[in-house]
């Protein structure tokens, strides 16, 4: 239970990831307060952990990224109208979307957190749409542009 799974990363790419993920953060959360849409999400924080931290790791692939939110936020929408108000909704969803992503090759585990945060939000419709949509180009964008900044780390990463 204690030994490490993690390859040893250098100082230089463990700071270029901090940065980069909070570069992504705070993109996200000047477009949220400059157009009032609930962008800064916590799922998005996690997502950054992946994005920047983890770029090898299949679950920070830009489909992964894309297609877990949009899966999820697709459950999310279907639970919480046949069981509007009622938290199960957000439990079923979260295992729906696991499912689901599991089955479809496109784990991205942050984007689990989406119903739970809907739920105790409000955050539903197009509106969630458009906030994930967003915040996952943004951060998408901007792994693409930090990883080709020394010390350069492959990705999107290519399966030979």
């Amino acid at each position: 239970m204690l030994t490490r799974h993690e390859t040893p990363v250098g100082l230089g790419s463990n700071v270029k990831a901090g940065i980069g993920a909070a570069l992504g953060m705070c993109f996200v959360g000047y477009l949220a307060s400059t157009t009032d849409l609930p962008l800064l999400l916590a799922p998005l924080g996690a997502s950054s952990a992946l994005l920047f931290g983890q770029p090898s790791s299949p679950l920070a692939q830009p489909l992964n990224v894309m297609a877990g939110f949009f899966i999820s936020a697709v459950i999310c929408e279907a639970t919480f109208s046949l069981f509007p108000g009622v938290w199960i909704a957000a439990a079923l969803s979260v295992g729906m979307a696991i499912v689901v992503m599991r089955a479809l090759r496109v784990t991205h585990p942050p984007a689990c957190a989406l119903p739970i945060l809907a739920f105790g939000n409000g955050l539903h419709g197009i509106q969630l749409f458009v906030v994930v949509l967003i915040g996952c180009l943004v951060l998408i964008s901007l792994a693409i542009i930090v990883h080709n900044i020394p010390p350069r780390r492959e990705y999107p990463h290519r399966v030979e």
